[in-house]
């Protein structure tokens, strides 16, 4: 492998372990890569496992491509498909298509009163 190919490969798998830490510390003690666990959910681009309702794929690269392919080539199953996209020296976003994303929003939403409005 050429050595920009391997570097690459390097920064996408420690990535992955970045993303896997963040899970941990949310609470997902037992999340792992999927290359060490399970060549059937790394073949259909997930990148970590056990995370709860997310199938998550991870990627540390400057040009990424469609987003919306990616997120439609991960596994159709009752869980949210998201992916973790990281730039050099512009920080870590998260994806995830709109329906994902409205029951999220909804499951977690309370009213809260706005005390300023006049009456």
């Amino acid at each position: 492998m050429a050595t920009r190919g391997r570097s690459a490969r390097q920064k996408g798998h420690q990535y992955e372990l970045t993303v896997r830490d963040y899970f941990r510390e949310l609470g997902y003690k037992d999340c792992v890569s999927s290359r060490s666990e399970s060549k059937n959910l790394d073949d259909k681009g997930v990148d970590l496992c056990y995370t709860g309702p997310f199938n998550v794929q991870c990627k540390a690269v400057e040009n990424l491509g469609s987003l919306h392919k990616i997120i439609a080539s991960m596994p159709d199953d009752h869980k949210f498909n998201v992916v973790f996209h990281k730039r050099n020296r512009q920080g870590t976003i998260v994806a995830m298509d709109l329906d994902s994303f409205l029951i999220l929003a909804k499951e977690f939403y309370t009213p809260v009163e706005n005390t300023n409005l006049k009456q």
